[in-house]
This record gives C-alpha cells, sequence and structure tokens, in this order.
C-alpha cells in the first residue's frame, strides 16, 4: 500500500493544527471540537509483486514521443490511439521479489482516486442522515452520544486505488533489500540478499553496473560541484558549474568504506573502517521543492556521514571533483593532490623550516604537469612562513631539474618564471647584505656641488623648526603600517617582473606597498649606514630603469618626512650623492639634451614635490636637486663658455619651484597650527604647489580664511594683525616699555596666540597681492556666510561675516560681495521669515519659525539685524563706487601660472550695480521686522506698505522696480506711526534698571546690540522720515517715555530735539500731575507736613490733582528733586499766555513747598 500525500496540501495542514493549537482553550471551554483542514492524498495499491520490502518516489517524469508511442502500440496494439503531447506521470520504484524490481507510473491528473473519496462521502453522508431521522421516529436515540463517541474513535479506512506494474526486473532467486535514490533522481542503487549492489537507470529502466561482495551493504550518494580555478580561464566560465557524481558503499562485515564514479567510473577512495559503523545520508530534499527541478543542474547538497558508535565519532565524506575525470593512474589527480599536500605544508604554522624546504621541495619536483606545477610554485613564492633561503634553495633546484630535462618538452612560461623569480630572490638577498654592511664611502664631487646649501637650509631653519613641532604631534597609526618593519620576500617579489626584453618592471600597487620597498632599497643609503654606489649599481645591473630608482627615492624621502627633519642636513647631502648617482646612469638623463631646454628627468623632480603635501620634505629635495641639477648642467657646457655663468631654462624652472615651495612651507605651517578648544574642529587641510594653483587665484586666500575660521579670529584681531606688517617695529618700541606687571600670568596664554600671530604676518609677506587685507577680509566674509548656511543656528557666523565685510576698504569689492551674498544666501530666508510674520500678525513661534525659515526664533532676530546690516553696508558701498576708482587684483610672480577659478574678490568685481532705492526698501522692511522681532511686537510687516511697495519686495537688486512716491494713505501712516510709538515705549522699558530708576542717577552705557542698543531712537527717527511719520511726534513720545520711566537725564537730551515745545508741555504737565497725585494722596507715607500742604492749595489744582491716575506711572517712586527740575522745565517751555501756565505755577508753587519741608 502506497499513499502520496500533497507537498503543499501538507504545509496547509501544519499551519491549520497551528491555528488549532491556538483555539484550544476555546475548544476546551465547552465550545464545539474544531477540525482540522482535509488532507489531500492518493493511496495506491501496488499490485503485480509477491513481495515490497523498500520503495522510492522518483518523482514526476514525462517520456519522450518514441517511448510513448512504444507503450501505446504494446498495451493497445496496432490501432491504439496515441495523444498529440506526452502525459505527465508520477515514477515509482519498488524492490523485493517477483519481480525483483517493479516500475510502476500513475498518470497525473487522474480522477479515479477523487471519485471514489468524494463516492464514499456522499454515501457515508445519506447513510448518517437516513438514520438520525429513522432514530429520531422510532425512538432509537437513547444511546446516540455513546455511538457517536465510538465512531468518532474509529477512524475510516479509504481503499486503495490498485496500481499495477508497468514492467519489472524479473529474478525469481533474488530479492531486494533496500532502493537509494541518486540526488538527480536519475539513478538509484539496490542491495539484494546475494550480497550484490545493482546500479539502475531509471529512466530507461536497467541495470546498468553491479558490484558483488557487499552483504548488508548500506549506500549514499555524493554531488561535488567543479572548482572555481579550473574552468575561470575557459571560454564555458560564465555556463553553471559540472559537478561529478560517486556512490557511497559501507560493506559492514568487511569494514570498508568505498567511493566509486559514476556510472562506469572507478574505485576512487577506500577506507578501512570499524564493522560496526552506521552510514548516514538523508536522500530526501527540502518539502515543498518541486520535483522536476531535481533533475536540472543545480546541486543538491546531502551530506553523507559515517557513525561509529564505539568511539562516538562522526566523519564526513569529501570527494575532490578531479578524481571523476580520469581513472586512478591519471598524473592530473595526483599532481591535484600534490598540489593540496603543499598547500596544506604551507598553510601550516608550526612546521621547521628545514621540514618545509625538504617536504614543499619532494612535492613540487614530483608534479608532473606543467600548469599545476607553475601554480605550486607561486603558491610557494607567495607565502609568508616560508624564510627566503628556503625560496631559494626550492627554486634553483626547480630550475636544475627543468634545465636537465627535454627542451622541446619544456613549458616556456614555467622556464622564464622559475628563472626571473630565482633573480629575484638573489637581488633581495644581495639587497639585504648591503644593507648590513658597516663601511660606506662620500662621493667628494656630490659634497662639492652640494656647497652652499647650509645658507639656505639656515634660512628656512626657524619655520623648518616650527613645521616640525606642529607635524610631531601624537597620531593614530598601525603597527603593519609602519616603515620600520622589514620587507618581506613575498611582498619584494610581488612588486617586480620581468618584462619580455628583459627589463626588471617595478609594478607599483597601493602607496603603503610603494613606500615600503622605497625603505627597503634607499633608506639605509638615505641614513648613512649603505654603501650608495653599491646599492645603486646592484639595482642598475638587475635591470630597474633609472625613472623608477628615482620615484621610489622621493617617495620614501617624502614618506618619512620626520625623520629627515631630525637631521635635515645629513640626510640632504646623502640624498644628493643618491641623485647624482642616478642622473649617471644610462638612461637618466638623455645624451642629446639641451641645456636651454627642460630635461624629463628633472622635471619628474619638481613634479613629484609640486604634487606633494610634504611641504619641507619637498623644499629639502628640491633645494638639494636644485643642486644637483646646476652641477649637471655645468658640467654639460661648452667648453668655450666656462668662463661665462650658464643661463638655463631648466634652473629657471628651479628657482620658481624652489620659491613655490618655501611660500607652501610657510602656509602650511600655518595650517598645521591646531585650533582653540571649543571653535570649529576638523582635520587640518594639506596644501601643495599643484592643489594651490589649481585652486585659481583665489586659492591661497581661501585656504587662510578656512585657517581664520577654524581658529574663531575676530574681525578685529584680523585686522589688527594684518595692519602689523606696518607698524611693528613701532608695537615692538611700545611693549618694551610697557610695565611688566602681570606679564608672568599672561605669558603662557598668549605665548601661542603671539606665535600664531607671527606666522599669519609672515603668510602675508610671503603673499602680498594674494593676502592683501582686502581679499582676505571679503575670503573670511565669505567663508563665514557658507558656514552659517550649512548651520543657520550659528547667528555669530553671519554676524562675523558682516564685520569683516564692514573692514574691506573698496566699495566695489563691497557691493559684489553684498549682492552675492543677497542673492545666494539671504533673500530666500528673509522673504519666508516675512511672509510668515504677514501671515501670523505678531512674532512667530519657533516651530514655525524652523519650519518655514530652518532657524529658531532667537536666531531669526539676529538674521534679520545682520540684514540691516548688510543692506545698509550695501547701500554706502553704492554711493561711494562712482567716487573711488576699482582696485586691481594681482598675485604674485611665482604663481602667475594658478589656472581655477576665479576668487572670490573678481567675482565681486563683475557684478552688476544695484538700484538704491530699491535697496534702500528692503533696507526699510528689514529694519521694521527686526525691531518686531527684538521688541515681540504685534505687527504685519507687509502690510505697512501699499501694493508698489508689497510688489517691489524680494526682486533682484541689480532690478529697476516701480516704487511708492507721493503722499502715503493717512491710515497706512497712522499704523506706521502707532508701531514705531510701541517700538521706541519697547526700547525704554529695556534700558531700565531698578538702581537708575531709583537712584535717578545719570544714565549707564548701553550695549551695541540687542533691545538695550542706543541707536534705536534714531533708527526710528529715520524710519520715521522714510515712512512719512513726523519726527516730532516720535521725540516728543520718547521724551513723555522717558519721564514716564524715570529716566528724566535722558528724556532731557532728547528734549532738546522736539519743535512743538507748546504739545509736550502739556503732556509733561499731565505726567508731573500723575507724580504729584501719587505723592499726596496715593502714597502708604504720607505726612503730616503734605496733609496740611494739600489743604492750602488752590481748589482747581486739588481737584486736578485728584483726577491724576498715578497708575500709568511705570516708575512710581521719583525723587522729588527731579520733579521740582521737570516742572521748572515746564515753565521755561509753556508760553504765558498758555491756558494751563497758571496750573503749571501752581505746581511750581507746590514742589517748592514740598521739597522745603523735606
Amino acid at each position: 500500500m502506497l499513499q502520496c500525500v500533497n507537498r503543499r496540501c501538507f504545509l496547509h495542514l501544519l499551519a491549520g493544527w497551528i491555528d488549532i493549537a491556538t483555539k484550544h482553550a476555546a475548544a476546551a471551554a465547552g465550545s464545539d471540537v474544531i477540525q482540522p483542514p482535509p488532507l489531500a492524498y492518493k493511496k495506491w495499491g501496488l499490485q503485480d509483486m509477491d513481495t515490497i520490502v523498500d520503495h522510492s518516489s522518483v518523482g514526476v517524469m514525462t517520456l519522450c514521443v518514441f517511448d510513448q508511442m512504444k507503450n501505446a502500440s504494446i498495451l493497445g496494439g496496432f490501432n491504439a490511439s496515441v495523444k498529440g503531447s506526452p502525459p505527465a506521470m508520477s515514477q515509482y520504484v519498488a524492490v523485493g521479489g517477483g519481480p525483483y524490481t517493479g516500475f510502476y507510473y500513475a498518470v497525473e491528473g487522474s480522477s479515479q482516486p477523487l471519485l471514489s473519496h468524494v463516492a464514499m462521502a456522499v454515501a457515508s453522508k445519506l447513510t448518517s442522515a437516513l438514520f438520525n431521522a429513522a432514530s429520531g421516529w422510532l425512538g432509537w436515540n437513547k444511546n446516540k452520544n455513546e455511538e457517536e463517541t465510538v465512531q468518532k474513535q474509529k477512524p475510516k479506512v479509504e481503499p486503495a486505488t490498485p496500481l499495477v506494474v508497468r514492467f519489472g526486473l524479473p529474478d525469481s532467486r533474488r530479492h531486494g533489500e533496500s532502493i537509494c535514490l541518486s540526488p538527480c533522481n536519475t539513478l538509484a542503487g539496490v542491495t539484494d540478499d546475494f550480497g550484490r549492489v545493482t546500479l539502475m537507470d531509471l529512466a530507461r529502466g536497467i541495470a546498468i553496473r553491479m558490484w558483488k561482495g557487499y552483504r548488508d551493504a548500506q549506500l549514499g550518494w555524493l554531488q561535488v560541484p567543479e572548482e572555481r580555478g579550473d574552468r575561470q580561464h575557459s571560454p564555458s566560465a560564465s555556463h553553471p558549474r559540472r559537478h561529478a557524481l560517486f556512490l557511497v558503499i559501507y560493506a559492514p562485515r568487511r569494514g570498508i568504506l568505498e567511493v566509486w564514479a559514476m556510472q562506469q567510473g572507478p574505485r576512487v577512495g577506500a577506507f578501512n573502517v570499524g564493522k560496526h559503523c552506521r552510514l548516514l545520508y538523508a536522500g530526501y530534499r527540502l518539502m515543498g521543492v518541486n520535483s522536476v527541478t531535481s533533475q536540472g543542474w543545480q546541486l543538491h547538497t546531502q551530506q553523507v556521514c559515517l557513525l561509529d558508535p564505539i568511539t562516538g565519532a562522526l566523519r564526513t565524506v569529501n570527494i575532490p571533483f578531479h578524481l571523476a575525470l580520469s581513472d586512478k593512474k591519471s598524473e592530473r589527480a595526483k599532481d591535484m593532490h600534490l598540489l593540496k599536500r603543499l598547500t596544506t605544508i604551507l598553510r601550516s604554522r608550526e612546521v621547521e623550516p628545514d621540514i618545509l624546504e625538504s617536504e614543499a621541495k619532494s612535492a613540487l619536483l614530483e608534479i608532473k604537469h606543467p600548469a599545476i606545477k607553475k601554480q605550486a610554485l607561486e603558491s610557494l613564492l607567495a607565502n609568508k612562513n616560508a624564510p627566503v633561503s628556503c625560496l631559494t634553495n626550492i627554486t634553483s633546484a626547480l630550475n636544475d631539474t627543468l634545465k636537465q630535462q627535454d627542451p622541446e618538452g619544456l613549458d616556456s612560461v614555467l622556464v622564464e618564471l622559475c628563472s626571473s623569480q630565482l633573480k629575484l630572490l638573489q637581488l633581495y638577498n644581495d639587497i639585504q647584505q648591503l644593507h648590513s654592511a658597516t663601511d660606506t664611502q662620500t662621493c667628494s664631487e656630490a659634497l662639492e656641488s652640494l656647497e652652499g646649501i647650509e645658507e639656505e637650509l639656515s634660512r628656512v631653519g626657524p619655520t623648518l623648526q616650527r613645521y616640525a613641532q606642529l607635524t610631531s604631534r601624537p597620531s593614530v597609526s598601525f603597527a603593519q603600517d609602519s616603515p620600520n618593519l622589514p620587507l618581506s620576500a613575498q611582498a619584494f617579489l610581488s612588486q617586480m617582473e620581468y618584462t619580455e626584453e628583459g627589463q626588471l618592471n617595478v609594478i607599483r600597487g597601493s602607496e603603503t606597498e610603494w613606500n615600503k620597498l622605497g625603505s627597503f632599497l634607499f633608506w639605509g643609503c638615505l641614513c648613512g649606514k649603505s654603501p650608495v654606489h653599491e646599492v645603486c649599481d646592484t639595482l642598475q645591473q638587475a635591470g630597474i630603469s633609472p625613472q623608477q630608482l628615482l620615484s621610489l627615492l622621493l617617495s620614501v624621502w617624502l614618506q618619512r618626512e620626520k625623520e629627515v627633519l631630525q637631521k635635515p642636513e645629513e640626510y640632504a647631502k646623502n640624498l644628493h650623492t643618491l641623485l647624482i648617482t642616478f642622473s649617471n646612469m644610462k638612461g637618466a638623463v638623455e645624451e642629446s639634451w639641451d641645456t636651454q631646454s627642460i630635461s624629463p628627468w628633472w622635471q619628474q623632480v619638481r613634479c613629484t614635490c609640486v604634487q606633494s603635501h610634504n611641504a619641507a620634505a619637498s623644499l629639502l629635495a628640491a633645494f638639494v636637486a636644485h643642486r644637483a641639477a646646476k652641477a649637471s648642467i655645468t658640467s654639460r657646457a661648452d667648453s668655450k663658455l666656462q668662463e661665462w655663468e650658464t643661463v638655463s631654462l631648466e634652473l629657471e624652472q628651479w628657482v620658481v619651484c624652489v620659491r613655490q615651495l618655501e611660500d607652501v612651507l610657510v602656509l602650511q605651517t600655518l595650517l598645521l597650527v591646531p585650533p582653540p578648544q571649543g571653535s570649529a574642529g576638523g582635520a587640518a587641510p594639506q596644501c601643495s604647489i599643484k592643489m594651490l594653483l589649481e585652486g585659481g587665484t583665489g586659492g591661497i586666500t581661501d585656504s587662510v580664511s578656512k585657517w581664520v575660521f577654524r581658529h574663531n579670529l575676530a574681525p578685529e584681531r584680523l585686522k589688527e594683525i594684518l595692519q602689523e606688517r606696518e607698524d611693528k617695529e613701532a608695537e615692538d618700541k611700545l611693549e618694551q616699555a610697557e610695565g611688566e606687571e602681570g606679564k608672568d600670568e599672561k605669558e603662557r596664554s598668549q605665548e601661542d596666540t603671539d606665535r600664531t600671530a607671527e606666522l599669519l604676518v609672515a603668510v602675508c609677506q610671503r603673499f602680498p597681492h594674494s593676502l592683501s587685507p582686502d581679499l582676505l577680509l571679503a575670503h573670511c566674509c565669505w567663508e563665514y556666510v557658507v558656514q552659517w548656511n550649512k548651520d543657520a543656528e550659528e547667528g555669530r557666523y553671519l554676524g562675523w561675516a558682516v564685520e569683516h565685510l564692514k573692514l574691506v576698504s573698496s566699495p566695489h569689492i563691497q557691493l559684489g560681495i553684498c549682492t552675492m551674498m543677497w542673492s545666494t544666501f539671504i533673500v530666500k530666508r528673509f522673504s519666508a521669515a516675512a511672509f510668515l510674520m504677514e501671515k501670523v500678525g505678531k512674532a512667530p513661534k519657533d516651530r514655525l519659525f524652523r519650519r518655514d525659515v530652518g532657524m529658531g526664533d532667537k536666531a531669526v532676530t539676529s538674521f534679520l539685524g545682520c540684514c540691516v546690516q548688510l543692506l545698509q553696508i550695501l547701500m554706502e558701498a553704492d554711493s561711494a563706487v562712482e567716487e573711488i576708482s576699482p582696485p586691481e587684483l594681482s598675485v604674485e610672480e611665482a604663481w602667475c601660472g594658478a589656472e581655477g577659478p576665479a576668487s572670490i574678490a573678481e567675482l565681486a568685481m563683475e557684478q552688476k550695480g544695484v538700484h538704491f532705492p530699491l535697496v534702500q526698501h528692503h533696507c526699510l522692511l528689514a529694519s521694521l521686522m527686526h525691531a518686531a522681532m527684538t521688541f515681540i511686537l504685534k505687527v504685519k510687516p507687509l502690510s505697512l506698505f501699499d501694493s508698489k511697495g508689497k510688489n517691489a519686495f524680494f526682486r533682484d537688486l541689480t532690478s529697476i522696480q516701480l516704487m511708492p512716491s507721493g503722499d502715503s494713505d493717512p491710515g497706512l501712516v497712522s499704523l506706521r506711526q502707532e508701531f514705531l510709538l510701541r517700538v521706541l515705549t519697547g526700547w525704554v522699558q529695556a534700558i531700565d534698571d531698578a538702581s537708575s530708576s531709583a537712584s535717578g542717577t545719570g544714565s549707564s552705557p548701553l550695549p551695541s546690540n540687542g533691545p538695550k542698543a542706543d541707536w534705536w531712537p534714531s533708527l526710528c527717527l529715520e524710519l520715521g522720515s522714510l515712512l512719512q511719520v513726523n519726527p516730532d511726534i516720535l521725540r516728543r513720545h520718547l521724551v513723555c517715555e522717558l519721564y514716564n520711566q524715570g529716566l528724566d537725564l535722558r528724556a532731557e537730551e532728547v528734549m532738546l530735539e522736539v519743535e512743538d515745545k507748546d504739545v509736550l508741555g502739556s503732556q509733561l504737565l499731565v505726567l508731573t500731575g500723575q507724580r504729584l497725585s501719587y505723592l499726596l494722596l496715593h502714597s502708604q507715607s504720607q505726612t503730616q507736613p503734605a496733609m496740611e500742604l494739600l489743604a492750602r492749595l488752590p481748589p482747581t489744582l486739588c481737584t486736578w490733582l485728584k483726577a491724576m491716575d498715578p497708575s500709568e506711572l511705570r516708575c512710581l517712586l521719583v525723587p522729588l528733586s527731579q520733579t521740582s527740575r521737570l516742572v521748572g522745565r515746564l515753565i521755561e517751555m509753556l508760553p504765558e499766555n498758555h491756558a494751563q501756565y497758571s496750573l503749571a505755577l501752581h505746581l511750581l508753587e507746590a514742589v517748592e513747598a514740598l521739597t522745603t519741608e523735606d
């Protein structure tokens, strides 16, 4: 009996059982029992076999057209009909007896089992319904529940659908015991009671091979993929990998495990194991995988294991792919085994060098195939555990073996590889021996041509010392990247290769590997510990070109800058010796070179120095190379011209290069100065001649401006440093005349600052044109506004940008920088803030500002103040442009070859002029918005302008717009006046403090920014004149507010500018009455004299004082002397014919009486 379960239905069944488990609590609580989902399966009754011991389901298959026609003719006769397409069938193979092996085929889509299920289900339901109805009529339902329980306990057994055998392998005496299906479902191994193992071809239904002597055998299969290395260079490398199939047979009675290649392959392995082991082989795939896919090329990874129950060991069976390629006498298989053994030896770190050499040599010499031998040699030479002597001996032995063989049968590639690697190993040993030598010689000619370099070193000595101090700070590094580590032979071989012409070419890999190779070759010579000429001769005889040697020398010189700066003069002499030796090599300096042209040899040195970021080492190399080139040119000069000084284009190039490198050294020293704590950090920028030239005419200025930003240098301090170039001597004398008190406390904190300022002055002296005050300030302004745009919350960045711009003396540069700042960074945020304030009608909340403007409310206030200052600078610059000629921008002579983007100053000079009324219009709006945000006032800033004014906002400042003209609407003027009055009130309230109000002393100095700034009243008056608001109204309001706040002295200062004294006198008369009313009527500390004075006052004055409301005063406790002074001012302001003049006289008498009593 065979039951076939649909895999998908079974998976759904498992999911259903999980769902039932979760609902089990509900079923246990008394609800109906939840039935599991039905399981779809097919039940086959395998017939026509006497006994069935084991079976296997091969899967779905389809016959070819020929087999389909053959089966149709055999089963149906001559007149049988054949379908158009072969049907899909499920194949089953059973083993046992009568016949020995049977093959069964069930056509897919057959409805026979499903119809029987349906019929039985319908019959069962009809029977149950009739029985229940009859029992209800006749009263037979007494034991209904018991019968239902019994029926539930007895599962129904469905009858099997008969499936006849299609054909079989008859053998009356043989009985099968087990069948094992291969992973690809095409082969199967069958064991029987005769101790045979039969290999079956399931597609054809025949036995193709039989082994005997394997009683109680256990079978397994292994499918092995092909290694990628075998086919990576073949044309079919992109195709799927091939795989080999092996049959594993374990014979327990013999205690042997054998591996056989399929289908007719040899035995590729045999292992003696125990007689009580168990061969473990899964033999099935993941549930849900379609059986059709298993017939493709996809690899299945069933693992074959051997379990030893005595020792508890579990061993896996692994077979190399190449064992399936040929028989056991194959040389390739043997070579692959030797290669694997060699690889295992090389990977072992505990092997002694002697044993490693002998084992590797024997394995390498036994390999026959040239390609495998080449691969083995490459693996040996690339191994880091093998010493140099081992590599040399093995390679030499292999080379001798190849020479003894027949030349016609040799592989030329292997011979060349062996010969070249042997030469390289010998070169490596020679270089090592030369570096270990103690006696060195100095070239007298080289020392003679180096005369005068001490003066150059002494000239740049202080800068070199400062540079060395800044570069010697501790930094993170890795031990494997240290240049002091010795270069292994494997790394040396990996960077060298011989060309077809016999020249030795150095392969340039990573920068670290290149520097390590240069250190191995020349660092001993630079230190003076190795013989220079012997090393150079050895390298020249090896075939390395002088150009590559020069590149290696310069790389190690630049990379080990810190060591070079410790003894610059000594290292410079050794470098000079090496350069002279290299230049005398064949192929270095062309013999046909004309001294009036540029030499490619010396141009290589200059290019390396120009591109290097190591400023000090590059400058020293340029000093040495300049001397060497001059000596070479002098020696090549014609004897007739020896008495004349040789003028060469090459030397002119060196003069310019040395000048540029000196400039770069000073600049790089400045850039290396660490910023103070708390300022904007970041790694120190690296500069080179190439980088500065590619940065354009403003590259130098841009580097210094970034340094100024990182050091948080205030604009005023920068201006002072820039002026030190002219009056430095006068400042030194002034410092000597100053007292020395407190010098010790300030010395430590100011020492670094002073040295930094000296460095900046030195850089400015090196670049008088590129770092002129206007250019540097303009670049600093632009750098700060760029940094502010990255983080708009840092309002001080924008403020310092504006401060730098104020210090620029040229109005042309100011005008251009302002225009670019406004259009690039400012106007977008400014318009967003204006529209938001117009929409809200007051100072918006922080959340709204962050959403629309991109910054908080405090940052917006600072931003609007900077906008006002920027537009004011723009208006002043536009007014002065026509009076002052534009500046001439130039660069230093040595840096005229700069190619790149234009500088900020050049871009500023190219900007168009602005429309002054439009700029003033925007400045007016910015001032109103700034005032509203500073004093938190309710206002719609755009509503303070008419339609023409609104349309002109946020336009290009260079365009001409239709501006408001004529008298404005009275209602609009009233709104503007009300807003300005509230601004003045807010300012008065901001500047008030308790001490000044109570004491009445003189006004204290006010800050320059914020709501307490002293320029707010003048700004309001200026805005009033632009907004057609009467300025005298603003002044009178300001005087009244100051008196109301108790700031009488400030009020008297403003009172001098008031024009309409009569109106002001009437306003102040009311304020004076409020003060006296509080003093006489509302004060809690009323005295007896005050009460008597109140009784003596005229009735009119008493009535008037009682009508006053002192609660309107913000400062109630004002000294009586200030009130007396205020009344005196009133008498002076009011004319005698004024209606309230008499009332003022009565107030004066009352105040004098109170003063006399006090």
